[in-house]
């Protein structure tokens, strides 16, 4: 989840669900209210922790934490200088999960067409948004913290991207590099800037993350085949933004004077002007459709067992 998270146009909520985490993790995140306090009060800590499966959320948090942590600077380079093969492998990831998700429709009548047409058509349009500025208040980057959690625990839906839209996913991407190389040389320096943003970034996406953890649950508790249908819409809406062959329209510099693209459009590999290594592409596409496969596997095993 945390590599996904990394990267605009993947969701680490598309690969809590997959994995068949996914309602576990929002119920577990809805137990997290002030009537723990009362339980650890009443019968201990141990109770509390139990009440809130606090071993699962600690694992799957940690485990998010280390991966950001520690492919943030991978990731980063491989969209610099190897795109093509990075947004293969992700783009058979997310197709591979559009047929996982989309089996799992019960039943099919005007309102399901009708919201997976809707939802399609709104993903498709985000991720032809153009970005804002760059954020330069704190207060901005909270707000920008609570709208990427949501989308990052939203099948389909690239918290990172949102980032992007918003003109926030270079300074995230800086923070938690600054953060990283902060706490390898001691250099406080660099610890306190990156801490501040670190932590406006944070507030917000766990106010978010408890907001709206809430409303998915009720969704899934009571209308998870529309809800399944709605996710199955924004992935493959998503589509578009993580199309591996990009002809660039307009160009923007990031925060440390780089020519970065800032709008982009689809097109075909063999109108791409460059090297369209268009047999490694298909190769890593594969690979990531038959991650998904194992995953799903996985998960199938973990809820049997």
């Amino acid at each position: 989840m945390g590599a996904a998270d990394v990267v605009p146009g993947v969701s680490g909520g598309t690969i809590a669900f997959i994995s068949g985490i996914y309602e576990e993790l929002l119920e577990s995140i809805d137990k997290v209210n002030l009537s723990v306090l009362k339980t650890w009060k009443t019968n201990g800590f141990k109770a509390a922790w139990r009440s809130i499966n606090g071993g699962f959320l600690l694992t799957l948090f940690t485990g998010i934490a280390v991966s950001i942590l520690s492919l943030a600077k991978a990731i980063k380079w491989l969209l610099t200088n190897e795109p093509i093969l990075l947004w293969s492998f992700f783009f058979g990831l997310v197709l591979a999960s559009i047929f996982y998700i989309g089996k799992q429709i019960k039943s099919w009548n005007i309102i399901v067409i009708l919201a997976l047409i809707l939802s399609t058509v709104v993903s498709y349009f985000i991720t032809i948004a153009e970005p804002f500025a760059s954020p330069d208040s704190n207060l901005y980057l909270l707000f920008c913290g609570f709208v990427a959690i949501i989308a990052m625990i939203l099948p389909g839906v690239s918290g990172a991207f949102i980032l992007l839209i918003l003109g926030a996913y270079q300074t995230a991407i800086d923070t938690v590099n600054q953060l990283s190389d902060g706490l390898a040389t001691l250099d406080f320096n660099i610890l306190k800037d990156a801490m501040v943003k670190f932590l406006m970034l944070a507030i917000g996406a766990i106010i978010g993350l408890k907001t709206f953890s809430r409303i998915l649950n009720w969704m899934f508790k009571h209308h998870k085949n529309l809800t399944l249908t709605i996710l199955t819409g924004f992935m493959i809406g998503s589509l578009n933004k993580i199309w591996p062959w990009k002809n660039v329209l307009s160009w923007r510099i990031n925060s440390h004077n780089e020519k970065v693209p800032l709008l982009e459009e689809s097109i075909s590999p063999f109108s791409y002007p460059e090297d369209n290594q268009l047999i490694m592409a298909i190769i890593l596409m594969v690979v990531g459709f038959l991650t998904i496969f194992v995953l799903e596997r996985l998960g199938q095993n973990e809820s049997t067992n």
